[in-house]
């Protein structure tokens, strides 16, 4: 029976990380009966004050200032601000900023590297638009999840932008990687408290995919503190109380992950394998099931069913799959493209000829958001688009 447990928790390590950045729009239902002892937080978050106080992810040195300085002048407008500011990151000419999605860095940092992942790119953007009395603030963006093993952690990768206001009707948005997958039509801001608690907890997650588990712990610490309501990074510091043999606290940590926020199956699915390592098949089973019937009102879930039906020549599934994702969420284009390739498949040219003709008009409505740029800036009409929908790295234990 616990080899039945383990293979359905693998089936549903996608549910996982799916559901871990699904919005408040449907909650896990299930009853954990946890009650947050005071005791058991404490022996969790044991410090008083940010061990890191000194450290500002914000902070630019003079020679940034000089150098943004040189380019961008005080008297231009901000739009034209933007613009330049973009230039200045990311043209060849300039800093020419490259992804690399192993090192979660200060502004300074990223200055000096002139790489780093799209947190601290963010960081820098934000800094430095700010010193330009630019409007900028941090927002969190869902994006198409998936599992990317590094050494013997699965890490779920989360996304963050930058986006302001230049003026009554227009806002911006700046992607450091646009092309990526995105959930449209999803985006947060977050306060530069929560960002600066994404920081310390990708840090953390650094050190634990390196191996250094003590490292890995203050760090997560450091980030709970600043930012107690931060599901991830309670499941985060559970995996590594896990691994460290702290079995009490890791059960604790997991669920105070679910307790804060009640749509994160990454910390469901890590207490399910937590009870059938500790043998409560009982249980397990019950958090199993809680995920799987959550895991049906997810669009995407039904979208990536969908692209594996197709690839293995189901195309009565595939089409199944699609259209359910459609009915789920009916904004997204790229589920009308697949129903169009399903129907190529099976002959009907009607229906192929339909779901393009949607997937189209929804790509006409929606340019802003849907279309990726190499410019990475995107000038937004706000009184069209973008309403509201956690960046940073996500584990689930193995």
């Amino acid at each position: 029976m616990v080899n039945k447990l383990k293979l359905q928790l693998t089936k549903l390590m996608l549910i996982a990380g799916t559901l871990a950045i699904l919005t408040g729009c449907a909650i896990i239902d299930l009853d954990t009966q946890f009650t947050s002892d005071p005791e058991l937080y404490n022996r969790v978050i044991t410090q008083s004050s940010d061990q890191f106080a000194t450290v500002s992810p914000l902070y630019i040195s003079d020679e940034i200032k000089h150098y943004v300085d040189a380019v961008v002048g005080p008297r231009l407008s901000s739009r034209r601000k933007v613009e330049l500011l973009q230039d200045l990151l990311f043209g060849e000419e300039y800093l020419d900023i490259k992804y690399s999605d192993f090192h979660t860095q200060t502004a300074v940092e990223l200055f000096n590297s002139r790489s780093g992942n799209c947190l601290s790119v963010i960081n820098l953007y934000v800094a430095i638009a700010r010193y330009l009395d630019l409007d900028a603030s941090f927002q969190t963006v869902q994006v198409r999840p998936y599992w990317d093993r590094r050494g013997s952690v699965l890490v779920l990768s989360q996304h963050i932008n930058a986006s302001g206001k230049i003026n009554q009707r227009n806002s911006y948005v700046v992607d450091f990687t646009p092309e990526i997958a995105l959930q449209q039509l999803t985006s947060e801001i977050v306060s530069d408290t929560q960002a600066r608690a994404l920081y310390f907890n990708n840090l953390g997650v650094e050190q634990m995919i390196a191996g250094e588990l003590e490292a890995a712990m203050v760090y997560m610490k450091n980030a709970l503190w600043i930012d107690p309501q931060m599901s991830i990074g309670w499941n985060n510091i559970g995996a590594v109380l896990n691994r460290l043999g702290e079995k009490e606290l890791a059960e604790f940590s997991y669920q105070m992950a679910f307790d804060v926020d009640a749509t994160n199956a990454t910390a469901i699915s890590n207490l399910a394998r937590f009870y059938i390592e500790k043998g409560d098949e009982g249980r397990a089973r019950s958090y199993l099931r809680a995920i799987d019937k959550f895991n049906k009102k997810n669009p995407y879930y039904h979208f990536n069913l969908g692209n594996f039906s197709f690839a293995s020549g189901d195309l009565e599934g595939a089409v199944e799959h699609y259209r359910r994702a459609i009915k789920i969420k009916q904004l997204e284009p790229d589920f009308y493209t697949a129903l169009a390739q399903a129907y190529a498949q099976t002959g009907d040219t009607r229906l192929q000829q339909r779901m393009q003709a949607e997937a189209s008009e929804l790509l006409a409505q929606n340019q802003e958001i849907f279309q990726p740029s190499d410019n990475k800036l995107r000038i937004i009409d706000s009184q069209s688009i973008l309403r509201p929908g956690s960046p940073g790295l996500s584990v689930i234990a193995n």
